[in-house]
């Protein structure tokens, strides 16, 4: 059996990224674990320093239980280079070259209108974007 993964993202606003990788990957809030009915019954449990909040963590999951859960945690040091993983968003893979060209670009117009940003476009291929944070993601067809 494979393993299962999870995804974390170090950020400066966990609530901002959350928002665009809901918007994106439509994702929704995942609820804490039993017998917890709020974040902050279960952060309770942790020793955290008083200036942290249940804002400075997200964390989702695909509602139909295909993607990996992401944890969204703020952290102190800002991004200093190019993210050495990153997310692929795939659009239908089917259909002539620009059709498949047409989705991924509409892809990247949603997701600009998200909050994220183009950084380069490899014509019919895939897009090269940012989230609100600059952490570098693909928008690309899916295998046909």
């Amino acid at each position: 059996m494979a393993a299962r993964i999870d995804l974390t993202f170090d950020c400066a606003d966990a609530q901002l990224l959350a928002a665009f990788w809901k918007t994106a990957l439509g994702y929704v809030d995942e609820p804490p674990p039993a017998p917890f009915t709020t974040r902050e019954e279960w952060l309770a449990q942790f020793d955290l320093p008083e200036d942290e909040s249940v804002d400075d963590g997200a964390w989702l999951y695909d509602p139909d239980g295909v993607g990996p859960r992401l944890s969204i945690l703020k952290v102190p040091e800002p991004k200093t280079a190019k993210n050495r993983l990153h997310i692929d968003i795939r659009v239908p893979g089917h259909g002539n070259p620009d059709e498949r060209w047409a989705r991924i670009k509409a892809e990247s117009v949603r997701l600009v209108t998200a909050g994220g940003s183009v950084l380069a476009e490899d014509d019919g291929h895939h897009v090269v974007m940012a989230d609100p944070e600059g952490d570098e993601f693909c928008v690309a067809a899916a295998p046909a």
